[in-house]
């Protein structure tokens, strides 16, 4: 087995990007934050724990894809009894933007169990809730940039058998209805990803193929290690994985990973591809604070060949 000879991943020297203390309120965390390119600059869509352990989203906004600075007001989603039933607490967002509208999925957990929640805006101002876009014990959907084969395709992870989770993908016509489940990616024995993997990023369209980069997870006896991976998907038929990581691109070992609320996590939310081939990966750490890594996209196009 060949691993890489140098390091394809690199952490921004301003780890950790942000933190509770750059939060305009108290709160205990800020993580696991969605994020993409918004007019002239980026935008984060925050995951934030408040004092009393509830979650809230927040915007903030940066012009280097580093600095960001959060909005003074949370994130208000239009009020909706049905939703309310599922909604105790929402987290995780992902943001993919198709066509002028950005499309926002998200966990939705109550004691009813997690799916996974959409809703829509132009401005992350103004909101439009969309059905909810899966039954129960379903999370981390991640929806791609464009329709493929005329439907909108969304990867997700259902809870499976032993509280084992695989990588699926499902198709719409209306962002309403969703079929064609297919689990495309197997969690793997013996490997960063022996008991889980779900979907982080937004896929990039690379000529390559469909570039995800995931969270995969390993059971230890000191607890659970989130790492990262990456993964190419066929442009035309993204069931199909066209190659793998074998080892992890990215795994706790600075401070702000090793320690915080959950201990060990690296976990990816957001990857952006710049004109000059850099990849900005967007991460949460220990579940306490957001980071940011790079890599060129030939190094991790290269990494997913790698045996």
């Amino acid at each position: 087995m060949i691993f890489p000879k140098k390091e394809i991943v690199r952490r921004h020297p301003a780890n950790p990007i942000l933190t509770a203390r750059d939060m305009p309120v108290a709160c205990n965390s800020v993580f696991n934050s969605g994020v993409t390119r918004f007019g002239d600059g980026y935008l984060m869509l925050l995951r934030i724990e408040d004092l009393d352990c509830r979650q809230h989203f927040r915007v903030a906004l940066s012009d280097d894809g580093v600095r960001f600075t959060a909005s003074e007001r949370a994130v208000e989603f239009p009020p909706d009894e049905e939703a309310a039933r599922y909604e105790g607490t929402i987290y995780d967002p992902r943001i993919t933007r198709l066509g002028d509208d950005y499309y926002v999925t998200y966990a939705a957990h109550s004691d009813l169990g997690v799916r996974i929640g959409l809703v829509k805006t132009r401005d992350f101002e103004r909101f439009e809730r969309l059905p909810f876009g899966s039954a129960v014990d379903n999370r981390n959907g991640v929806l791609f940039p464009e329709k493929i084969g005329g439907l909108y395709v969304r990867l997700e992870r259902p809870q499976t058998i032993k509280d084992q989770g695989d990588l699926w993908i499902s198709y719409s016509p209306d962002l309403v209805y969703w079929g064609r489940a297919k689990c495309i990616a197997r969690s793997r024995y013996q490997s960063f990803d022996q008991w889980k993997l779900g979907a982080g990023t937004v896929p990039v369209r690379t000529p390559h193929g469909w570039l995800e980069i995931y969270h995969g997870v390993r059971k230890t006896a000191a607890g659970a290690i989130y790492r990262l991976g990456a993964m190419l998907l066929d442009l035309e038929d993204p069931s199909r994985v066209i190659a793998n990581t074998r080892g992890a691109i990215l795994s706790p070992e600075a401070p702000y990973e090793r320690v915080g609320d959950v201990p060990n996590v690296v976990f990816s939310c957001g990857a952006i591809l710049e004109p000059d081939g850099e990849v900005k990966i967007y991460y949460g750490g220990a579940d306490t604070v957001m980071c940011l890594a790079t890599a060129s996209l030939e190094a991790l196009v290269e990494a997913c060949f790698q045996r």
